[in-house]
């Protein structure tokens, strides 16, 4: 249901030089991105700041899902998913599955948006900006009842 499981992850976005990291945070139901950050480094204060960022616009969920990422797991973000009383769930070693809406969100933004354009730290931030906002409005997915690449949803079996 909404709001019952937010997940979290990190990824790397190449640029023409160098990297951005991206965390992301979204509801595991609707499937809606409620923020995300870029950052050139990697580190728990990317993801601790997207989380304080969510929680404030939002209310808090019953769960947390993330991987085992060294941001994810350290005391900052701890703290800030104790502080507010969350349950947290991490995925184990060869624990995918768990994680997969977030995993496929990221796919689907490199491959429809990232790897489509060379890009630069501003034009990374305006596009990706673009992307998650048309992947929250009108970009079809499996909590929209649509179609998606030849497999039918719950809704339309």
């Amino acid at each position: 249901r909404p709001n019952q499981v937010w997940c979290a992850d990190i990824t790397y976005i190449l640029m023409q030089r160098g990297v951005l990291y991206l965390v992301t945070i979204m509801d595991w139901f609707s499937r809606n991105v409620f923020a995300w950050q870029l950052s050139n480094s990697v580190d728990a204060v990317l993801c601790v700041e997207a989380l304080k960022e969510t929680l404030a616009k939002y209310s808090a969920p019953e769960i947390y899902n993330t991987d085992e990422g060294s941001q994810v797991t350290s005391g900052d973000w701890a703290d800030v998913l104790t502080d507010v009383k969350l349950k947290i769930s991490r995925d184990g070693k060869g624990g995918w599955i768990k994680n997969c809406i977030i995993e496929r969100l990221r796919r689907s933004l490199k491959d429809e948006c990232v790897y489509l354009h060379v890009l630069s730290g501003s034009q990374a931030k305006a596009g990706i900006g673009k992307w998650m906002a048309y992947y929250n409005t009108e970009r079809p997915h499996a909590t929209c009842g649509i179609m998606i690449h030849g497999i039918l949803t719950l809704d339309e079996a």
